[in-house]
């Protein structure tokens, strides 16, 4: 197999500040347990050799940072905005130290609409290269017309969306993911189920919502092999006329979303991802730190492409292109 770059865009990191602000909240965010895990906390807080150690171990070129879940999604608007700026001031500190190993996507302040915009304009302005956000904010879906600001600034500088996982609400909670001692309640909400299921839910509203067809430049990243939406597309192709869309759904999502890996180097995933979206849409990432795949596995997973053109797509030049990093200029 040739030897090729590898990059990964969904790479974890976490601020002290924005966890001791997560942990004052009234109703803390329960899946915060997992970044103290094991090393997790050590991990996600190195922005600098432990984590390029680990780069190198697993043969990964560059890595583009995003600050872990929940971000700074349940925070107040004040807190969040102030949280939000310095997160990415952070961020993009790093990146400026390790520029030829590190990207970053920026962190916004949604459950302040009006300032989401101008942050993101403001961390593109600082070379982060995209953005990670959740798909709720207290009661506001993304899809929420409070949003369309950021939707439309994000397409007109060609910043990708990273919609990632987040925790169900309590009344979804209470419904669906409790009955069990509390870790299985947790994880059935979460990794297990959950978090997949709402993220999809929150992909699939903002289609139905119309925002591609306002935002047609417009591009999103969904992890873990596309938050089951993949697998279901015969089924909600069905809503497309009923919601008086343009095209299909699976034709937005052909269109308008990548797909990465999460650090599922599953084949047969990647054999169904395959055949419902084109090879340019995938792009490879690990979940940094809560997956870690060796070297040898994510080898062993690449050998699964047909040819070297597509792995290249896959390892690289799919990210690179969606992220604009050039490997021959640091930025």
């Amino acid at each position: 197999m040739t030897v090729m770059p590898l990059i990964a865009i969904e790479e974890h990191w976490i601020m002290p500040d924005v966890t001791s602000a997560l942990r004052a909240v009234p109703q803390p965010d329960e899946s915060l347990v997992f970044n103290e895990m094991g090393d997790n906390q050590e991990r996600l807080e190195d922005l600098g050799a432990g984590r390029i150690a680990a780069m190198d171990a697993q043969g990964i070129d560059v890595s583009v940072l995003a600050l872990t879940p929940p971000g700074v999604q349940p925070l107040l608007p004040r807190e969040a905005l102030t949280l939000s700026r310095a997160a990415n001031d952070m961020a993009a500190a790093a990146v400026a130290r390790h520029p030829d190993r590190f990207r970053s996507l920026s962190t916004l302040p949604m459950s302040s609409p009006r300032d989401v915009a101008g942050e993101l304009e403001r961390a593109a302005g600082m070379g982060h290269v995209g953005t990670m956000v959740y798909g709720r904010s207290g009661d506001l879906f993304l899809d929420d017309p409070a949003y369309d600001d950021f939707f439309s600034a994000a397409a007109e500088l060609g910043q990708p969306v990273f919609i990632h996982p987040q925790l169900p609400p309590t009344s979804v909670r209470d419904a669906s993911y409790r009955g069990f001692d509390s870790m299985t309640d947790l994880a059935l909400a979460t990794f297990g189920w959950g978090w997949h299921l709402d993220t999809a839910i929150a992909a699939l509203r903002l289609v139905l919502r119309g925002t591609f067809d306002r935002h047609p430049d417009l591009r999103v990243v969904l992890g873990h092999w596309g938050e089951m939406l993949l697998f279901w597309l015969d089924r909600v192709d069905n809503l497309s006329r009923i919601a008086g869309l343009e095209r299909s759904v699976s034709d937005y999502v052909r269109s308008n979303f990548y797909i990465t890996t999460s650090g599922m180097l599953n084949p047969a995933l990647l054999r169904h991802a395959l055949s419902v979206t084109s090879v340019d849409r995938l792009i490879f990432s690990t979940d940094y730190p809560f997956q870690r795949p060796t070297r040898e596995e994510i080898d062993s997973f690449l050998n699964h492409f047909s040819t070297d053109a597509e792995r290249e797509q896959f390892s690289s030049a799919n990210a690179a292109s969606l992220y604009g990093i050039d490997f021959s200029a640091k930025p």
